[in-house]
C-alpha cells in the first residue's frame, strides 16, 4: 500500500494524507491523477505531493538492519538511554506490583483447580520475557482471572500436567499467530461480545468462589451447577468463614474507596503517598491479615477457617512441559492429552492475544502498537513458563493499572516484579499455610465486582441500543453453556446483525421532475455487497409498479466506493428488468472501483453509466441546456422534487 501527503494550496493551508493499493511502478502514474482528481474538488487550487510512504505488508524476507532488530527486541531501544533514575523508578514500580501479583497468583491458582504454587510459577516467567521482548512499558504478564477460569475446565478432573502442556500450547499457537501476523482475527470479537464475555467470565468466577467463602468443601463446575450446589448446601456454611469472607471483601472495598476519595482531596504529599500504597497493597493486607488471625487461633488450638494448608517450598523445577501424564494405572500420552484440552487449545490463545492487545492499546497513550510484537513477547513467555510448570498466562489489567501508576519508566520493571515473586516461591511459602481460603474467595470476588462492565451497559444503550443484543447473547451464553460455546455464540450473533444489515442497506428513493420528465432517483448511503442483491432489484421494480407511469430510474453511486461480482450480476438483471418495462436506466457518478466491477461482468453494461454533473445534463442533455439559456434562473422549477424522500432498508439502530 502506498500512502501520500498532498498540500492543497498555500503551504500553510490543510494537507490531505490518503492511500492506494498500487506497486512502486505504478505510484507516479496514479499519484498525477489523484492530484487531478483533488484539483477538481479544490478549484483554483495548487495541489503537489508533499510526501509518500510505502507499506510493503508481509515480506517473505527480514531485512537485517538496525531498525529491524529494535522490532523484534524492543530492549535494544531503551536500554542504551537507561539512567539510574530510570532503574529507581522501574525498581518501585516493580516491587509495588509484586504486593498484588503475589496474593493474586495463589488467588488465581486456585480458580484454576491447582495448588496455590503454581499461581506463584506463573508469575514470573512472563515479567523476565516481557522485559527484553515487549513494546509497551506499563504491561505485566501474568496469571489472569480469565485465563485461570478457562484453565480449570481442563484440570479440575485431572492433574497439573494438563494446565502445563496447555500453557505450552497456548504460546505455540500465539507465536504462530504471531508470525503469520493473524491478529487480526481477533478483531473480529466486537467490543459488545467481548465486553458480554467479561462480565460472564467474572460473574462465573465470583459465583464459583462463593462456596470457600461460606467455608463449603464441594468443588461444583460451571454457573448453573454453582448456582444448584449453594442452593442444595447452604445450611452448611461455616460461620467463621463466611464472616471472615464477607469482611475481607468489605475491607477491599472500603479501602479502594477510601484511597479514590485521598486522592482527591487536598491531603499532605506523605498522607496522600500512605493511601495510595495502602490501596495497591490491599490485597496484601487482607491475605497477611486474614492470616495473622488464622495463626492466632491456631496457636489456641483452634481452626475457625478452611485454611490453604502445606504448599510445596522451593523454586519452581525446569524441565519439559509433561507430553505424557499418568492418570491412575493408566499412562495418557500426548494425542490423548491434546484430545482432552479439545476447543481450549485455540480458544485460550485467542483470549490471550485479545486481552494483551487490548491492555496495549489501552496503555498506548496516542502510539501505536505492534501486535505482532506483542503475541511473539506473549507467546515466547507462554513457552519459557511451561518449563517452569506455568499455567497459561497474559497481560493482567490489575497489575498494569498499577505498573502505570507506580511511575514505571520501561518494561524492565517486571524484572524486579518477576524477582519479588521467585523468592517468595523459595522462602515464603511455609507461611501460606495459615492463608485461609475464604480470603483469597473475598479477594477474588471483589476483583470480579469490578471486572463486570456496568459503564459498558450503560454506553451501548446511548450509543447503540441494538448493539446490547450481542451483548446480552454473549453473556447469557456464557453463563449457560460455558465461556468457549458462549464466545462462538456471541460472536455468530454479531456477524448476523452484520449481515443483515449488509442484505439490507439504507437506501433513499426519491421521485423527481426534471426539465419535465419523472425521474426516480435511487442513492444507496454505503457500499453494495451481495446480500442486498435481490433486495434492491426487488424494491426499485416495485416502487416503479406502483407509480404506473414511464420514467427513468437514475441509480446515484456517489457513496457505493465497492461492489461484488454479485452485485454486478444484479445490476444487469435489473437493467433487463427495466428494460422489459420500456424505462431508461443509468448509473450516475458511480466510483471507478464500482463502475470497473460491473464493466467487468458483462463490458456492454459501460453504456449506462453517466458522470454528468447535475441531473439536468444528464436527463436533458446539453443540447436542451443551450436551448434554454435562462436555465440558470429557472433551475428550480424544471428539477423539482414532488414526494418526500423514502427512506427504503430498515436498519439496526
Amino acid at each position: 500500500m502506498i500512502r501520500r501527503e498532498v498540500q492543497v494550496g498555500e503551504p500553510s493551508t490543510s494537507r490531505v494524507s490518503c492511500s492506494s493499493d498500487l506497486t512502486d511502478s505504478l505510484f507516479e502514474q496514479e499519484s498525477s491523477e489523484h492530484c487531478r482528481l483533488l484539483s477538481r474538488e479544490f478549484i483554483g487550487c495548487d495541489v503537489r505531493v508533499l510526501d509518500v510512504t510505502t507499506d510493503s505488508g508481509p515480506a517473505c524476507g527480514v531485512r537485517c538492519n538496525r531498525q529491524t532488530i529494535h522490532r523484534l527486541l524492543p530492549i535494544t531501544r531503551w536500554l542504551p538511554q537507561y539512567t539510574l533514575s530510570w532503574f529507581v523508578r522501574d525498581f518501585i514500580a516493580g516491587v509495588t506490583v509484586a504486593l498484588t501479583a503475589i496474593p493474586q497468583g495463589i488467588a488465581y491458582a486456585v480458580v484454576a483447580g491447582l495448588d496455590p504454587r503454581f499461581g506463584l510459577y506463573s508469575g514470573f516467567m512472563g515479567c523476565f520475557v516481557y522485559a527484553f521482548l515487549g513494546s509497551t512499558k506499563d504491561i505485566t504478564i501474568g496469571p489472569t482471572a480469565i485465563m485461570a477460569l478457562l484453565t480449570h475446565k481442563y484440570v479440575s478432573s485431572a492433574s497439573a500436567d494438563y494446565a502445563i502442556l496447555l500453557a505450552f500450547l497456548t504460546g505455540l499457537i500465539i507465536l504462530l499467530f504471531g508470525f503469520l501476523q493473524l491478529g487480526f482475527l481477533v478483531e473480529f470479537i466486537s467490543m459488545p461480545v467481548t465486553c458480554g464475555f467479561t462480565s460472564a467470565a467474572a460473574v462465573t468466577i465470583a459465583v464459583s468462589q462463593i462456596n470457600n467463602l461460606l467455608g463449603l468443601t464441594g468443588k461444583p463446575d460451571g454457573f448453573v451447577e454453582c448456582l444448584l450446589y449453594l442452593t442444595k448446601h447452604i445450611g452448611d456454611l461455616r460461620l467463621g468463614d463466611t464472616i471472615l469472607g464477607l469482611s475481607t471483601i468489605a475491607t477491599l472495598v472500603l479501602i479502594k474507596a477510601l484511597t479514590g476519595k485521598a486522592s482527591r482531596c487536598d491531603l499532605p504529599l506523605v498522607l496522600k503517598k500512605s493511601f495510595w500504597l495502602l490501596g495497591v497493597a490491599r490485597n496484601a493486607v487482607v491475605v497477611i491479615a486474614g492470616s495473622v488471625i488464622a495463626y492466632i487461633y491456631f496457636c489456641y488450638g483452634q481452626t475457625p477457617f478452611r485454611l490453604t494448608g502445606e504448599v510445596v517450598s522451593g523454586f519452581p523445577p525446569f524441565a519439559l512441559p509433561p507430553f505424557s501424564t499418568v492418570e491412575g494405572n493408566r499412562t495418557v500420552n500426548f494425542p490423548d492429552m491434546a484430545s482432552k484440552l479439545g476447543s481450549g487449545i485455540v480458544v485460550i490463545p485467542l483470549i490471550g492475544i485479545l486481552e494483551s492487545i487490548s491492555i496495549a492499546k489501552a496503555f498506548a497513550k496516542g502510539k501505536t502498537v505492534d501486535a505482532t510484537q506483542e503475541m511473539v513477547a506473549l507467546g515466547v513467555a507462554n513457552i519459557l513458563g511451561s518449563f517452569f510448570s506455568s499455567m497459561p498466562v497474559t497481560g493482567s489489567f490489575t497489575r498494569t493499572v498499577v505498573n502505570n501508576a507506580s511511575g514505571v519508566k520501561t518494561p524492565f520493571g517486571g524484572v524486579f516484579t518477576g524477582i519479588m515473586v521467585l523468592l517468595s516461591v523459595g522462602f515464603l511459602t511455609s507461611s501460606f499455610y495459615f492463608i485461609p481460603k475464604a480470603s483469597l474467595s473475598g479477594l477474588i470476588i471483589c476483583a470480579m465486582i469490578y471486572m463486570v462492565e456496568y459503564e459498558a451497559v450503560i454506553m451501548l444503550w446511548r450509543t447503540k441500543k441494538t448493539d446490547l443484543l450481542p451483548f446480552l447473547v454473549t453473556f447469557s451464553a456464557c453463563l449457560l453453556l460455558g465461556l468457549e460455546v458462549g464466545m462462538v455464540v456471541g460472536i455468530m450473533a454479531n456477524l448476523l446483525f452484520i449481515l443483515y444489515n449488509s442484505a439490507r442497506p439504507f437506501v433513499a428513493m426519491q421521485w423527481l421532475t426534471v426539465g419535465g420528465e419523472e425521474v426516480l432517483l435511487v442513492t444507496p448511503r454505503e457500499s453494495l455487497v451481495f446480500p442486498a442483491t435481490e433486495y434492491l432489484r426487488q424494491v426499485i421494480v416495485e416502487t416503479i409498479t406502483t407509480r404506473q407511469l414511464n420514467c427513468t430510474v437514475v441509480i446515484d453511486g456517489f457513496h457505493v466506493s465497492r461492489i461484488d461480482s454479485t452485485m454486478a450480476k444484479g445490476m444487469k438483471v435489473l437493467t433487463e428488468d427495466l428494460a422489459a418495462q420500456k424505462e431508461t436506466m443509468y448509473f450516475w457518478r458511480w466510483g471507478e472501483a464500482a463502475m470497473l466491477t460491473v464493466v467487468g461482468y458483462d463490458p456492454a453494461l459501460a453504456s449506462y453509466f453517466r458522470f454528468d454533473d447535475t441531473l439536468l445534463h444528464l436527463i436533458k442533455g446539453p443540447d436542451y441546456i443551450n436551448a434554454n439559456s435562462d436555465l440558470n434562473s429557472t433551475k428550480v422549477s424544471e428539477v423539482a422534487s414532488h414526494i418526500p424522500e423514502i427512506s427504503i432498508g430498515t436498519k439496526l439502530s
